[in-house]
């Protein structure tokens, strides 16, 4: 289930950068798509994980933090991606820094690489509920 995380976290930085650079209307609507679809599924095993690791005299408080740190992760990564296109802005060409502040998901793609070289047991944790799931 990480390894699938780990993937889909990536995917979503490769269809980031392609939709950056896009200059075609088709391939733009396809990464879009697929940023959307690899974010759900990296949702829906982030939110699983939380539910099924926590002890349960834990699980609300945790289930908290976990609901603030996300929303305002998203707020934070907004704000970011609005400096950076501002930061890089051209006279001449308007849309460079908004641009660049797409492809800046070239950082998502390092955070999932440092995160696998670091940890690279998470490739195979198998630790609590999820280990009886398996068979």
């Amino acid at each position: 289930m990480l390894l699938i995380l780990i993937w889909s976290v990536a995917g979503l930085g490769v269809a980031k950068i392609v939709f950056g650079w896009s200059k075609s209307f088709p391939l733009s609507l396809v990464m879009l798509f697929l940023t959307g679809a690899l974010d759900n599924i990296s949702v829906v095993i982030r939110h699983t994980l939380v539910q099924l690791q926590t002890p349960n005299e834990m699980r609300g408080r945790v289930s908290a933090v976990n609901t603030l740190f996300i929303g305002e992760s998203n707020e934070l990564g907004g704000y970011e991606s609005g400096e950076v296109a501002a930061w890089f802005k051209r006279p001449g060409d308007p849309m460079f820094g908004p641009m660049l502040s797409v492809i800046s998901g070239i950082g998502t793609l390092l955070v999932v690489a440092g995160i696998a070289a670091v940890w690279p047991q998470l490739q195979w944790y198998e630790r609590g509920p999820l280990s009886a799931m398996k068979s």
